[in-house]
């Protein structure tokens, strides 16, 4: 600032005004600070003056599973862009599904003074939240709850979309369904399971354990699942997978075997619609679903102190081929 100061041939203070868009500076004299900032590549250090104002950093964290994964593409946009709106930057990690990871993110977020958190957790101890609500900043969970800790949470309906999934199923006169699943000590995973099993009880089917297989799967242990429940002496005819991954695996599994079994997959993929056939899922707005999480957030920001609030999303099933093959 001192630099730009002598190069304008003003006062620092003036550049200060300049800088913070205070009134009270001739537009010439603007004029040469801006254009001294220009030539010099000065940038302002907006998180130590916004810390000496007592007041917003200008950041907002997000933890996420995984950012590769096109779910979590999608939410990131949508974070993204209702903090453009309230006129705050996102900064965004990778959990990796490892609690230790995601707690290192939330404290160094924390300990860069963002003015609030979004996390989809991993595990179920986050503890090491608390202080740092205490301390003001609040926090959103997004598509899991945590497990010992009170906030604000946005989910999707996992068991009214995999109830629904064996549902429709059912429908085209399938018995033997069996299910994919997650690691179940991730949320999502165990709802999705009670989904499966709520939906083979409303639909009159016998729920098999032969037929569960959770995870966490790769794309080899997948199609060692697919033949486990495909090839047995009482074979599966159908089949629910229990995210995009699993799906997408399930696919390249399946793809050459002759008698290929109907196919619903919970989340919607790229490119699903062209696959051959095209796969039937269980769809949500994963926009949606970062939209309505930041939306909290910033209502919190600014001062809303009702007490903490579940917010479920629904899901809509897709029929598109794959999922729609009737017995003979």
């Amino acid at each position: 600032m001192n630099d730009v100061a002598r190069l304008a041939g003003v006062s620092i203070k003036t550049v200060s005004r300049v800088v913070n868009d205070e009134a009270g500076v001739h537009p010439g004299t603007a004029e040469r600070v801006l254009a001294a900032i220009e030539q010099l590549g000065f940038r302002s250090n907006v998180g130590a003056r916004n810390l000496r104002r007592g007041s917003s950093t200008g950041t907002v964290g997000l933890i996420l599973e995984d950012v590769a994964n096109p779910f979590y593409s999608l939410l990131t946009r949508a974070v993204e862009e209702v903090a453009r709106h309230h006129g705050r930057l996102v900064l965004t990690g990778s959990s990796d599904a490892e609690p230790a990871r995601e707690r290192d993110l939330a404290l160094e977020f924390c300990a860069r003074r963002v003015d609030g958190l979004l996390i989809v957790p991993t595990g179920l101890r986050h503890g090491y939240l608390v202080p740092e609500m205490r301390a003001g900043t609040p926090v959103v969970l997004l598509d899991r709850p945590a497990g010992d800790v009170v906030a604000d949470t946005v989910l999707v309906d996992n068991i009214g979309g995999t109830a629904e999934a064996v549902r429709h199923l059912a429908s085209f006169g399938h018995r033997r369904v069996a299910f994919l699943g997650d690691s179940p000590d991730i949320y999502t995973a165990v709802e999705r399971l009670r989904g499966f099993r709520e939906g083979c009880a409303r639909a009159g089917l016998h729920y098999d354990e032969e037929l569960v297989v959770m995870g966490p799967h790769d794309e080899r242990s997948v199609a060692a699942a697919l033949r486990r429940v495909l090839d047995g002496p009482n074979p599966a005819t159908a089949v629910v997978s229990g995210n995009n991954r699993m799906t997408v695996y399930a696919v390249r599994a399946l793809a050459h075997r002759p008698d290929r079994p109907a196919l619903v997959g919970f989340d919607d993929f790229e490119l699903a619609d062209l696959l051959d056939p095209p796969v039937t899922v269980v769809a949500h707005d994963s926009a949606a679903l970062g939209r309505a999480a930041a939306e909290l957030l910033f209502g919190r920001l600014g001062g809303d102190s009702a007490p903490p609030r579940r917010v479920v999303l629904p899901v809509r099933l897709v029929p598109r081929g794959s999922g729609e093959v009737g017995l003979s």
